[in-house]
């Protein structure tokens, strides 16, 4: 039976540099055990260097990595209880699919026989019974990348470590395999750091992500924080499609302030905001456009694209081009209307660039 032996992860005060150049700076994270953690940035944001710090791929200039309560800063990848799967799958092509999860058990000393037999039991596990006969090549790629964390599974690592484990399938496949992670996650209850660039995996799988730009933390939270509360036009634009419009906040009350654009007034969470201009993200199915009789806002539809079930428009407005998206495809509104702007409850946030 595979059991989860879900360990803590601590960086402190890590730093690394290359030569001259500082990839991290001073980063401090601290991921409890059985969670799932996203580390999610743009490329050189310092995310795989981080990853490979925790594999011992790569050791930190200064700082200090602890692996459920150990010190293992300076350990070589070997003398960490980690596994990780890589985004190339890295599987042995003329290994049937059993041996390649049978592989590392085998090398750490275990019998053969019961290295099969657990290797059995970890294909069965990502929904391969029956298939270990196979040569990767006659696996699909989603089910190639099954393999790849079957074979770090049985390993029964305290952190499981995923490096863009669905860069290389495609979009409906990557869909189906970030479910099937998850899933496996939660029920096995084992550690987990993923690294993507991709806002919708990210959103999908994670218990919290962490977004890193040139090498530090940008901002962290849940993903439902870090859509709805983007600290910054950075955050806001990441994750996911934001429009930054200038406002000014008019009122603070409490945990609401009340901002205007034009002559709309509409009700936020203040978010430490004072009195004065300010800026707002908007995400695009947060606007909603009405009839331009009574436009508090007003703004004229540059350009629209029907994509089947929405709506996709560019909006030209006193404080620039918004762009929106509306479900009411029944209701299309071409170029050249006139419409009156207006906002919803949610998706909505005062940023403090």
């Amino acid at each position: 039976m595979i059991h989860s032996r879900a360990g803590s992860v601590v960086f402190q005060h890590v730093k690394k540099q290359f030569g001259a150049f500082t990839a991290i700076h001073d980063l401090s994270i601290t991921i409890e055990p059985g969670q799932l953690v996203t580390l999610l940035g743009p490329s050189g944001c310092g995310k795989t260097t981080t990853l490979r710090m925790l594999a011992g791929l790569e050791h930190p200039t200064s700082g200090q990595i602890l692996i459920g309560g150990k010190d293992v800063t300076m350990l070589p990848a070997n003398e960490r209880d980690v596994s990780m799967v890589f985004q190339s799958y890295a599987l042995f092509p003329h290994m049937s699919s059993l041996d390649n999860v049978a592989y590392g058990l085998e090398s750490s000393g275990m019998k053969r026989k019961d290295a099969r037999e657990r290797a059995e039991e970890g294909l069965k596990l990502v929904g391969l019974a029956g298939m270990g006969a196979r040569l990767p090549a006659e696996l699909s790629g989603g089910q190639q990348q099954r393999v790849a964390v079957a074979r770090a599974l049985v390993l029964e690592p305290q952190v499981l470590l995923l490096d863009e484990p669905l860069s290389n399938l495609d979009a409906r496949l990557r869909r189906q395999v970030r479910t099937e992670i998850r899933e496996l996650q939660q029920r096995l209850g084992f550690t987990a750091v993923y690294v993507t660039h991709d806002q919708d995996e990210a959103l999908a799988v994670s218990d919290r992500i962490i977004i890193m730009k040139d090498g530090v933390i940008a901002q962290e939270g849940s993903p439902r924080d870090l859509y709805e509360a983007p600290a910054s036009a950075f955050i806001a634009d990441f994750m996911g499609e934001a429009n930054v419009v200038a406002c000014d906040v008019i009122r603070v009350e409490g945990a609401d302030a009340t901002i205007r654009i034009g002559a709309l007034e509409h009700r936020v969470p203040s978010r430490n905001a004072r009195p004065g201009p300010a800026k707002l993200a908007v995400r695009p199915n947060s606007i909603t456009l009405e009839p331009a009789s009574t436009a508090a806002f007003p703004g004229r539809i540059t350009h629209a694209a029907y994509l089947g079930d929405h709506v996709e428009y560019e909006v030209e407005t006193g404080t620039g081009r918004l762009f929106v998206v509306d479900p009411a495809v029944e209701r299309a509104l071409p170029p050249a209307t006139d419409v009156a702007v207006g906002f919803k409850g949610r998706g909505i946030a005062i940023i403090n660039d």
